[in-house]
């Protein structure tokens, strides 16, 4: 059984250049978010985790495990894939779901869909600001930790927020708020 990690082991646990516990930690989510972790957990369970041990079954299999690079390379698969469904797991723990129905359109939160206009260029957005682990930029949809989604959080309808990108700053007035998830 996949032990559920403590606080202290998630926060450095890392695989490769990719820190894990950026992807998955504590998050306010909508149902549909929740729901899609949880099904990703179900594939990980019944797909991806008995394909890792038939690698590795059939690695071993072609003899000498000192020199196999096929088995290594699927013992680091599965460890990989252990790692990832623990975390999962402990996030699913961790998730808190947001009935946006009673939610407050005044200011802007998370989960709320905001419409947006760049007060240099004119140039009109929408973007709804979910957990880290719904973000979907091609969806519109943007972390409530990236720099966008904190310069907005508490502003309301008709509000400028200056918010420091990469790029520099820019400036976004808020146009409107709902919650349509």
């Amino acid at each position: 059984m996949v032990k559920l990690l403590a606080k202290k082991e998630r926060e450095t646990l890392t695989t490769g250049n990719n820190n894990l516990t950026n992807k998955y930690k504590m998050a306010y989510m909508s149902q549909k978010g929740y729901d899609d972790l949880v099904a990703k957990l179900k594939h990980m369970e019944s797909v991806d985790r008995p394909a890792a041990s038939a690698a590795i079954a059939e690695a071993r299999d072609k003899g000498d495990l000192s020199e196999n690079a096929e088995y290594d390379a699927a013992k680091e698969w599965q460890s990989k894939l252990e790692t990832q469904i623990a975390l999962l797991k402990q996030t699913i723990l961790d998730a808190k779901i947001i009935d946006t129905r009673h939610m407050d359109t005044s200011s802007v939160q998370i989960m709320a869909t905001v419409g947006l206009k760049n007060t240099k260029n004119g140039m009109e957005m929408k973007y709804t600001i979910v957990s880290a682990t719904e973000a979907d930029h091609r969806a519109g949809k943007i972390s409530v930790e990236t720099p966008i989604a904190q310069g907005l959080l508490g502003k309301k309808v008709g509000d400028t927020a200056t918010i420091r990108v990469p790029q520099g700053e820019i400036q976004l007035e808020i146009t409107s708020i709902s919650y349509d998830i």
